[in-house]
C-alpha cells in the first residue's frame, strides 16, 4: 500500500491530497508476482519510484522510501544581549549574564550551515584572485629554511623622526610586515591622530626608498572630516581615505592599491554580511578581526585597528579579540593633561616593558625629548612654601620618571587622612612606621598626601619620598630641590632595595641633582662611574634619613 506526496512525482489521480505524506516499503515485504500496479507497467513511474527510494535511503530512511518536499532551512529566533553577547531562547527584561536591562535584542538566522559566512571564507570571495598564490603544496618548513635570506635588520618597516622613534620603541623596533596591531584608549585620547601620523610616516617611504600608499578606512567619520584633521596636522603624504563599514567592500577596494599599510577606524564599526548581530557585537568583532588577520598574513600588509574601550578600561568586544591580534597597544592620558603615554600590553615581536611618551598639541602628537623630568615643576631653594615636597624616582617599563610627592600635616585636628594618587593602605603603613620607629607625633595630625600632575604611584620605590615629605611638613622645614629619594620602607623602619636601582640613580645624576638618598645596600652595589657630580648617601633606616636631610633636628620618641 503506497501513499505519495503531491510534489514527489508527476501528477497522478489521487483521491486525497496531503500536505506532507511519507511511505515506506521494505524489501522483505512479500509481494504477489501476479499483482499489477495501479498505474500499469509504466516505465517512467518505475524509474521515478527507484529514484525516490534512493533518496529515502540517503536521508536516513534505511530500506524505506521517504517521498516529500525537500526540507526547508528553518529560521531560528534568538534574543541576544547587545552589551555582553549572551543569547537566550526567549526575551528577558534584564540580561541574565551582565544584569543590564533593556539590552536583549531579537536576532534571526538560518539554521542552514551553507548560509553561514565566516571571517576566513570572505577572503576567498573578496580578494581571492588578488592574494598571492602559493606555488606547490603547502608543507611544514624547517626553521633554517624560514630564516634563509631574511635580513632581520631591515625586515621591519622603520618609522623615522622623533615621533616615529617613540612609536618604534614601543613596537620593538618598527612595524612588522603582515602584523595585526590593535590600539585602544579612552575617547578623545588621540588614537585616530596617532594612526594618521603613523600613516603619514609610512607613506613617505620605506627602507628601500620607495614610497607606498596607505589606506585609511573610517567607519565613524566621513572622508571630508578625516581630510580636515589631516590638514590641521599638516599631513600631505600619499594617503587614501575611504569611509565604509563593510569588510568585504573594504578588502575589494584595497586590492587594487597594494598599500603599504591598512588602517581601520574602528573594529567596532565594521561588519561582515551573513554574521549574526550588529556591528560591535561579539560575533561581528571576532569574525571581522579574523578576516583582517587572514588578509594581513597572506599579503604581508600590516593592518592597524582602533578599538573602543568600556567603562572599566578594557577593549570592547570579546576577550578573544586581544588573543587574535599580534600587538595590543594602549594609549593613556589624563583629561586635563597634554601628556600621552603609549604602552604595549601584548607584543609578539618585542618587549612589553617599553613606554612611549608624547605631548598633545594643536599640530598633533609630539615626542617629548626629556621625559624623565617632565613631571617636575620649577622650585626655589629654601622656600618655606615648599615644605612637604619630596622627589621620588619611579620606573614605568624601561623608562625612568621623577615625580613630586606633596604632604600637608595639620596639628590639633581630627587625625583624618586624605590621599590622592597613593594607595591608602600604603600611606597608613608609612605614617604608622614614622610614629613608631622615627618618633614623629602624627597621631593628632591630619595628613594629606598628593602626587603632582595627577599621577598614580603604584611602586614601592616611592615610600622613602612619601616619608620625607611627611617629615618636611611636620617639621616645617623644606627639602632642597636637588635631593631625590629612592627606596622601600619596611615595618621596622629599615630601607629596602628596589629593582633597577642603578638606572634610577644614573637618571638622577644626568638631571643635575646634588644628592640621592638610597638604602645602604644599594650604595655598596653602585659604582662611581657617571656619579662624580652627585653624592649618593646610603641610609639603613628612617632615623638616618631624617638626620641626613634635616640636620640638627632632635626628635624625642613618644
Amino acid at each position: 500500500m503506497f501513499s505519495f506526496s503531491i510534489s514527489g512525482f508527476p501528477p497522478f489521480p489521487l483521491r486525497r491530497a496531503y500536505p506532507r505524506v511519507s511511505a515506506s516499503f521494505g524489501s522483505d515485504t512479500p509481494q504477489d508476482p501476479n499483482s499489477s500496479s495501479p498505474h500499469g507497467s509504466n516505465a517512467k513511474f518505475d524509474e521515478e519510484f527507484r529514484k525516490g527510494k534512493e533518496r529515502g535511503r540517503g536521508m536516513g530512511g534505511g530500506d524505506g522510501v521517504v517521498i516529500g518536499r525537500k526540507k526547508k532551512s528553518k529560521e531560528k529566533v534568538q534574543w541576544v544581549c547587545s552589551n555582553c553577547g549572551f543569547s537566550a531562547g526567549q526575551w528577558w527584561g534584564v540580561c541574565r549574564s551582565c544584569n543590564v536591562s533593556g539590552t536583549m535584542k531579537e536576532a534571526k538566522f538560518s539554521s542552514d550551515a551553507d548560509s553561514v559566512i565566516s571571517g576566513f571564507s570572505v577572503l576567498e570571495d573578496g580578494v581571492g584572485s588578488w592574494l598571492p598564490q602559493q606555488e606547490g603544496e603547502l608543507r611544514p618548513l624547517r626553521l633554517a629554511e624560514v630564516n634563509k635570506g631574511l635580513d632581520h635588520h631591515h625586515w621591519r618597516i622603520p618609522l623615522s623622526g622623533p615621533f616615529g622613534d617613540e612609536v618604534s620603541r614601543v613596537l620593538g623596533g618598527g612595524l612588522v610586515p603582515g602584523s595585526l596591531t590593535l590600539i585602544g584608549g579612552d575617547p578623545g585620547v588621540g588614537k585616530s591622530t596617532l594612526l594618521l601620523q603613523i600613516a603619514s610616516i609610512i607613506a613617505e617611504g620605506h627602507h628601500d626608498g620607495e614610497a607606498s600608499p596607505v589606506v585609511y578606512v573610517s567607519g565613524e567619520e566621513s572622508v571630508e572630516q578625516i581630510g580636515n584633521r589631516a590638514d590641521r596636522l599638516r599631513i600631505q603624504s600619499d594617503i587614501y581615505l575611504y569611509s565604509s563599514n563593510d569588510v568585504e567592500d573594504i578588502l575589494k577596494k584595497v586590492q587594487h592599491l597594494s598599500p603599504g599599510a591598512l588602517i581601520v577606524d574602528s573594529i567596532q564599526t565594521v561588519y561582515l554580511k551573513g554574521i549574526m548581530g550588529s556591528p560591535g557585537g561579539i560575533m561581528q568583532v571576532k569574525e571581522c578581526t579574523s578576516a583582517l588577520l587572514r588578509f594581513a598574513k597572506k599579503t604581508s600588509i600590516p593592518v592597524l585597528l582602533i578599538g573602543h574601550v568600556t567603562k572599566s578600561g578594557d577593549i570592547a568586544g570579546p576577550r578573544v579579540l586581544e588573543h587574535i591580534v599580534d600587538v595590543v597597544l594602549y594609549m593613556e592620558g589624563e583629561k586635563y593633561s597634554s601628556h600621552r603615554m603609549l604602552r604595549a600590553v601584548k607584543n609578539r615581536f618585542g618587549s612589553t616593558d617599553e613606554l612611549g611618551v608624547f605631548g598633545m598639541s594643536h599640530s598633533g602628537l609630539q615626542a617629548i625629548s626629556n621625559a624623565s623630568e617632565m613631571f617636575l615643576s620649577e622650585q626655589h631653594l629654601d622656600s618655606e612654601i615648599l615644605a612637604g615636597l619630596a622627589v621620588a624616582v619611579i620606573m614605568d617599563g624601561s623608562r625612568t620618571f621623577l615625580i613630586e610627592i606633596q604632604a600637608l600635616c595639620l596639628s590639633s585636628s581630627t587625625g583624618s587622612r586624605q590621599v590622592n594618587g597613593i594607595q591608602l593602605n600604603r600611606a597608613d603603613m608609612i605614617i604608622s612606621v614614622l610614629i613608631k620607629q622615627a618618633g614623629l607625633r602624627l597621631r593628632e595630625h591630619a595628613v594629606f598626601l598628593n602626587v603632582v600632575s595627577g599621577l598614580t604611584l603604584a611602586e614601592t620605590a616611592g615610600d622613602l619620598a612619601i616619608a620625607a615629605a611627611i617629615c618636611s611638613s611636620c617639621l616645617e622645614i623644606p627639602i632642597p630641590n636637588d635631593i631625590a629619594f629612592i627606596g622601600e620602607i619596611g615595618l621596622g623602619g629599615e630601607l629596602r632595595m628596589v629593582h633597577r636601582m642603578d638606572k634610577r640613580v644614573y637618571t638622577v645624576a644626568k638631571l643635575g641633582f646634588r644628592m640621592c638618598i638610597v638604602p645602604k645596600v644599594a650604595e655598596k652595589a653602585l659604582g662611581s662611574e657617571g656619579l662624580e657630580k652627585m653624592k649618593v648617601v646610603g641610609c639603613r633606616n628612617l632615623k638616618e634619613v631624617i638626620n641626613t636631610v634635616f640636620p640638627n633636628i632632635m626628635l624625642k620618641r613618644r
